[in-house]
């Protein structure tokens, strides 16, 4: 099919197509593996589908900023989109900005997606910081 085609080119061409094929599951798949922001353009019913938005987080992390509230507290739709953009940390749940392994991830990808971590998460990294500073600082060599 010629829609097919585009959003396999051009997964944004999705917004042209009609409100029928924006809520075909194939065709929104096709449009968020080639970019996960096409998200926006698909049918409600599909923008909850837990398949397709792990398919258009893993490809453009912003795409989490399109999904219910739901699936923000998903841990491993939040985990790939942080593993591909540490920012979008921002918009992910509140238990989930509390999760320090979710944390540590976005941090690794972008350091300053620190901000966006809960305050519980950001003392204990804190913690582990000084408790690391502290160490390398008391070692010393013997003969």
């Amino acid at each position: 099919e010629i829609v097919l085609a585009a959003v396999t080119q051009y997964g944004r061409a999705l917004e042209y197509a009609s409100v029928e094929l924006k809520n075909d599951r194939e065709m929104v798949l096709a449009a968020v593996t080639q970019d996960g922001k096409a998200l926006r353009f698909a049918s409600f019913e599909l923008k909850n589908d837990r398949e397709i938005v792990l398919s258009a987080v893993t490809q453009d992390g912003e795409a989490l900023g399109y999904v219910n509230e739901q699936l923000r507290n998903d841990r491993e739709i939040v985990l790939a989109a942080v593993t591909q953009n540490g920012c979008v940390l921002r918009i992910a749940s509140q238990a989930l900005k509390d999760d320090r392994d979710i944390v540590l991830t976005a941090v690794t990808q972008n350091r300053h997606a620190l901000r966006f971590a809960s305050q519980q998460v950001k003392h204990v990294l804190a913690a582990a910081k000084e408790k690391k500073r502290k160490k390398k600082r008391n070692t010393s060599c013997s003969r």
